[in-house]
């Protein structure tokens, strides 16, 4: 485990994500090959990591729908979350919490929860109270949201398929009112 001197959490303009691509390719990457049912299976490289952060995520930036929080610590992103608030109209007070990553190498040191924190804060910000997302039935992050005050909303079998074997597994769906 590495022990960060501080912590700094803050929100990423879009223009910087092109600057920021290979950490943030690295961090994905990492979180990926440490078994993070986050929508990617193996083989997965940087280069695919990368491209998804300028390719899908760089667009949805730039058109105002979503918001990416970051952790950095000495300079290093080993963390982040992103906020999806592209809800339609008669949804204007929710949005979703996709992929919050923290580097394997910096896990159990508080940085999920703060990105948490941060991205709870920010929805509010926005004017957005209800808070809703989904994770791998029995994964690492379930216990922290629920930790958190998300509660269960109800279990899918077979929703997605894990990123070592050849099989489907169950996501979790959660919520939580700000």
């Amino acid at each position: 485990m590495i022990h960060p001197t501080q912590i700094i959490i803050s929100t990423i303009a879009a223009d910087e994500v092109l600057f920021h691509r290979r950490d943030l390719g690295v961090l994905l990457h990492a979180c990926v090959h440490d078994g993070a049912s986050i929508g990617f299976v193996l083989p997965f490289s940087i280069p695919d990591a990368e491209a998804f952060w300028t390719d899908k995520m760089l667009p949805r930036m730039r058109n105002g729908a979503l918001t990416l929080l970051i952790a950095r610590s000495d300079e290093q992103i080993v963390g982040s979350v992103q906020l999806d608030y592209d809800t339609p109209p008669n949804q204007p007070h929710r949005a979703e919490v996709r992929k919050l990553l923290v580097h394997p190498g910096f896990r159990r040191q508080g940085i999920a929860k703060a990105l948490m924190a941060a991205l709870e804060r920010h929805a509010s910000q926005l004017g957005r109270n209800l808070l809703t997302l989904d994770t791998r039935t029995g994964d690492k992050a379930e216990p922290l949201y629920t930790a958190l005050g998300y509660e269960t909303a109800g279990i899918i079998p077979g929703y997605c398929r894990d990123p070592f074997k050849d099989c489907f597994d169950p996501t979790t769906i959660m919520y939580k009112a700000l």
